[in-house]
């Protein structure tokens, strides 16, 4: 199974900027490891009033993500993201999402 990256998005495609929230977050660009671009809104989230970072966690799951990038990630997100086995990356606000998937990539280790 190639890795799938799910990174907070203000937009749906890689020239669009990191959204610094994870469970708020405008959507998320899906990149799998060829390179396929997807979006996966999350306005469905960005209304609730508690618990948007669990139900976004449990979305880019579902939607096959391995890994996801964002600004911050809440300590409920992140115990959520654990628990269905798909890593987090903070501190990727201020970069566009091409630009997150990149440095990503580069801090990798072979």
């Amino acid at each position: 199974m190639s890795e799938v990256i799910a990174v907070s998005s203000e937009g749906p495609t890689l020239d669009d900027a990191v959204d610094p929230r994870f469970g708020r977050a405008a959507g998320f660009v899906l990149v799998d490891a060829a390179d396929g671009v997807r979006y996966l809104d999350n306005g469905g989230s960005q209304a609730m009033a508690h618990g948007a970072g669990i139900e976004s966690a449990r979305r880019i799951a579902e939607a096959g993500a391995t890994v996801v990038l964002s600004g911050v990630i809440g300590p409920k997100a992140a115990a959520a993201l654990k628990s269905v086995n798909v890593a987090s990356v903070e501190g990727m606000e201020g970069l566009t999402v091409g630009q997150a998937v990149k440095r990503y990539r580069a801090g990798k280790s072979a």
